[in-house]
């Protein structure tokens, strides 16, 4: 199949190392940690942590993050689990008992714990070499001195200036320095951030060696006065949320220091020479999964990539991937999730065969090993937005010229709601993570701290005995869902992009469009992308929609058209509307070497790849 004329810009190519994340600067502090002897582990981490200071509109020092690594050495892939659990006191019956049928989207309540510090010091720690005060030094300095904001960052001030003046003064005093919004393109600091990891780093240092301080630290942010403060605020203050209301937060110190990262094994998916890794069922993405499955037995070889029978096929695989999701994903620790069958070639060629030339009307959830499905009540979502204050946001981060909430969840705005960041190295490492959560928009800073803490805890749902049902101390299973692949058997690809829903749908195009028809890594992402909307949004209020899908622009006039003849409700967004990808892929060479490649997103202008 012929690929594009064009990209945007080169696929960078090297031997060193290579880096590609959604902010330039990211990209530059963790490719100078490579340059400076550090290896893929210290250079995401520190790429990590640079970017909760720089897109602080989309992840914050309370979030969290999953991330793939690959550790050449040991010849081993991993996934370690950086999304926070439920607090012991959030209940069904608890948020049943305050009238409401659905976790908020913005305030205190929906708090999880925030895994990210955990996550990202662990990585360090076990694969890395660093300090973690040298990893934290480029965050930290930025903070301090101050970064360049970019619109986005000032669309989402403006756009709860007033939430903020009015009722979250300690989100006022960070965001709105002197009372006033932010000047685009101004440096901007956050000197509370930095004070909060110089005090941590300072409570750490000297306890022995470089493993000893690194778990101080964690013990400080967990334990000490980190875990402390956030208890406080959350036990004392009552704020504003898109109840209406005024409610105090459930989030408590014993919380935060029952909680720690885990290891786990990835899940994994073969489709032609390449097998893929995601992160378990609490997470989105079996989805991802799911959908290359299924394709398998769909002919897309046949077809071209830009075509409507391509998008067809993949936007149906989606929508059956998707329902499964709703009707069997959870923590695997608490919920009994049928995995192997869900990812299973019998499963995949009864799911495939069920598609055919018309676009599917329904939600149809898949019967494994013959057990029925129950499906939350999709009700909830209406009564939820019926007695809502939606001025100030509808779960994700929210940016100022939106139009009124009803009209924005008719048009489907899409404004992001995450980060990535994929490393590889000269030896081989690996890295692929998607910090998320505690956004400036999602709950009011603590004041001490000078950051929000995660809502993942919006993602469960308030009725009883469903998978993904509320469960004090279990993980919400989040939408983020960092990718890697191995190809002929060997650790190729790191991957993954912002988005929410959309994130294992826009990775699944970018990924057969390398893996099937040959285009390098920026033309893959280059490309006209999609997303359907097939299934209740993760995010407050989780309004359900059936049978539409968004194309950008550049899609061919046939393409549109074929598939509205094929029953889509056909959605025309911007020319470049559509994904954040990042990815990287190492290679041998004929000589004896190792080819790194990185490429990386240029919708919105921020995302970078860099290596040499």
């Amino acid at each position: 199949m012929a690929t594009p004329s064009f990209t945007t810009r080169p696929e960078i190519r090297g031997s060193f190392g290579v880096v590609s994340s959604t902010h330039w600067l990211a990209s530059q502090v963790a490719m100078s940690v490579l340059e400076r002897g550090g290896n893929a582990f210290d250079a995401a981490a520190a790429g990590g942590f640079m970017l909760q200071i720089v897109e602080p509109h989309l992840n914050g020092p309370g979030g969290e993050v999953p991330i793939l690594l690959w550790n050449e050495k040991e010849r081993r892939m991993q996934s370690l689990c950086g999304q926070g659990s439920a607090p012991a006191l959030a209940t069904p019956s608890y948020f049943k008992g305050l009238g409401l049928d659905l976790v908020p989207g913005i305030g205190l309540l929906p708090a999880t714990v925030p895994g990210a510090f955990g996550a990202w010091s662990t990585l360090l720690r076990d694969h890395g070499t660093w300090e973690l005060a040298d990893v934290l030094r480029p965050a930290i300095e930025y903070a301090r001195n101050g970064f360049p904001l970019v619109p986005r960052i000032v669309q989402a001030i403006y756009a709860v200036q007033g939430l903020f003046r009015d009722e979250w003064t300690t989100s006022a005093d960070v965001w709105l320095p002197g009372g006033r919004v932010p000047h685009p393109d101004h440096l901007f600091r956050t000197p509370a951030i930095a004070d909060t990891y110089t005090r941590i780093l300072n409570e750490a240092s000297g306890k022995g060696d470089r493993r000893a301080r690194i778990d101080a630290a964690i013990d400080v942010w967990y334990r000490g006065f980190v875990a402390r403060a956030i208890d406080q605020f959350y036990r004392t203050q009552a704020v504003r949320d898109c109840t209406g209301e005024r409610n105090r937060g459930l989030l408590r110190l014993d919380d935060m220091a029952a909680w720690q990262p885990s290891y786990e094994a990835p899940v994994t998916a073969r489709f032609g020479r390449y097998t893929v890794a995601k992160c378990g069922p609490w997470s989105q993405g079996p989805v991802f999964l799911q959908q290359l499955a299924v394709l398998r037995h769909l002919g897309l070889e046949n077809v071209a990539p830009d075509s409507p029978a391509f998008v067809h096929k993949v936007a149906e695989a989606a929508k059956l991937a998707f329902a499964d999701k709703l009707a069997w994903y959870g923590d695997p620790d608490a919920v009994d999730v049928p995995l192997d069958t869900l990812l299973s070639d019998a499963y995949a060629r009864e799911r495939a065969a069920s598609i055919g030339d018309a676009a599917s009307r329904e939600l149809r959830p898949g019967r494994p090993d013959g057990r029925e499905f129950r499906l939350p009540d999709l009700q909830a979502p209406a009564r939820a937005l019926a007695h809502a204050d939606t001025r100030f946001g509808v779960g994700e981060p929210t940016f100022a010229q939106l139009p009124p909430v009803e009209e924005w969840l008719e048009r489907e705005v899409f404004v992001g709601d995450t980060c990535h960041i994929d490393v590889i190295d000269s030896d081989g490492n690996m890295v692929s993570a998607t910090p998320s959560g505690g956004w400036l928009s999602s709950s009011p800073a603590v004041p001490e701290l000078g950051f929000s803490i995660t809502t993942r805890l919006q993602m469960t749902w308030l009725d009883e005995g469903l998978p993904g049902t509320l469960r004090p101390g279990t993980r919400p299973c989040t939408t983020l869902s960092p990718g890697m692949a191995l190809r002929d058997d060997e650790p190729y690809m790191a991957f993954g992009t912002p988005g929410g829903d959309q994130q294992d749908q826009w990775t699944v195009a970018f990924f057969l469009r390398h893996a099937v028809y040959g285009m390098n890594l920026q033309e893959a992402i280059d490309c006209p992308s999609w997303h359907i909307d097939h299934f209740p949004g993760s995010f407050w209020p989780r309004t359900p929609n059936l049978n539409r899908i968004t194309l950008e622009s550049r899609f061919p006039s046939e393409t549109v058209e074929g598939l509205r003849a094929a029953g889509h409700e056909v959605k025309v967004g911007g020319d470049w509307s559509e994904g954040r990808i990042s990815a990287c892929t190492r290679e041998p060479d004929a000589g004896g070497g190792r080819l790194l490649r990185a490429g990386a997103n240029p919708r919105g202008m921020q995302g970078y790849a860099v290596g040499r």
